[in-house]
């Protein structure tokens, strides 16, 4: 027969039980997980009205967010169609005005760069191709970024020493219904959910592959915003450009030193002994941290961890300390938009308040 309860065990029992209580009146209730059908259906419904083969895009989308890990809230699907939208209208392989007189701009522009004389350029455009067009002509006809990345991928392989030559004149940086840049996607290709047809780079023309890498490039990093609209700023700029951008701007605050604001917090290829702005200014700080020990930890500038590090808490104390308030852990990077598609003076943050104006149209949408 068991022992009586003391009064000592009888309040250990109560204290318990009200604990357990507690926490199960406390507990978030998990997400409940849903199926693939249930996240089309939802991505269907928020499409913008019009938009032709909705569940034919809702299917590739849904791929995109289960094979990476994303979770499929509504916050996360508007997103990703508001960058869409911004981008192509929901068109694969959209067209882009003015097309082969940009290229043949852009083909120039990369020739000088690399020293290429032009007549040469201008003689290999002249060859045949094998459809009894030349190379010039057939740039003269492209209307969309794919077709020009095909031609000039055939006139690499057909012309005498193309590669050697020409290798590096391909002017398609980016492609896709969500704009990915080539280079991104071919270094994030290791769990690319489908069959390659033929390279990376054709699959970021077509549907399936742009957002498959449209998805990763905006949501496939950890970040520690409160708003999607620094995400669709780093979709811009590029990963943690917007964290960046807040944490330049307390440099400024604390050194007093006129930074700009575009996310770069090292120099591309700088050495120790010639920094860039941003690093010069941080050792202006004299923040009793040697030079390499600065540099190790803005080298994490692409990583959430950079958040970790002493040198990021250090700053933001010291600028605090100045302003006498907290300050933001995310800015809108201030960049002006560089590409030859772009014939208007716009910038970082005027794409990421058009995407977030769609993004709210998106979550209103049900």
């Amino acid at each position: 027969m068991p022992p009586a309860a003391t009064p000592r065990h009888l309040y250990i029992c109560l204290v318990a039980c009200v604990l357990l209580l507690a926490g199960c009146a406390t507990r978030q209730p998990m997400e409940p997980r849903r199926t693939p059908d249930e996240v089309r259906a939802e991505i269907v419904q928020r499409m913008p009205a019009g938009t032709r083969d909705r569940e034919g895009w809702a299917r590739d989308i849904q791929v995109a967010f289960s094979s990476q890990g994303i979770a499929p809230t509504s916050e996360n699907l508007c997103a990703v169609l508001a960058v869409t939208e911004q981008e192509s209208t929901f068109t694969a392989d959209p067209r882009v005005p003015g097309l082969a007189r940009i290229a043949r701009q852009e083909i120039d522009r990369r020739a000088a760069s690399m020293h290429v004389p032009k007549f040469v350029v201008n003689a290999a455009l002249r060859i045949r191709s094998p459809d009894g067009r030349s190379y010039a002509e057939r740039i003269e006809a492209v209307r969309t970024e794919r077709e020009l990345s095909a031609v000039f991928e055939d006139f690499i392989d057909m012309v005498p020493a193309g590669k050697r030559l020409f290798g590096g004149l391909n002017p398609v940086e980016t492609g896709g219904p969500m704009q990915v840049r080539i280079d991104f996607a071919e270094a994030h290709a290791r769990d690319y959910p489908y069959t390659v047809d033929g390279s990376i780079r054709h699959e970021v023309f077509s549907r399936r592959g742009g957002m498959y890498f449209g998805t990763m490039h905006l949501l496939g990093y950890p970040g520690s915003y409160t708003e999607p609209l620094y995400r669709f700023a780093d979709f811009n700029a590029g990963w943690q450009a917007s964290r960046n951008a807040a944490f330049q701007a307390a440099v400024s605050r604390a050194s007093g030193i006129e930074l700009a604001l575009d996310g770069d917090l090292l120099r591309p290829g700088a050495s120790l002994d010639e920094p860039g702005a941003t690093e010069r200014a941080v050792r202006a700080l004299r923040l009793d941290m040697s030079d390499a020990a600065i540099r190790r930890a803005l080298e994490k500038g692409d990583e959430q961890e950079f958040e970790e590090t002493d040198l990021y808490a250090r700053v933001f104390a010291l600028a605090e300390a100045a302003a006498g308030k907290p300050l933001p852990r995310a800015v809108l990077p201030g960049i002006r938009l560089e590409s030859p598609k772009i014939t208007r003076k716009l910038t970082t943050a005027w794409f990421a308040n058009r995407v977030n104006d769609r993004w709210k149209r998106c979550m209103a949408r049900r």
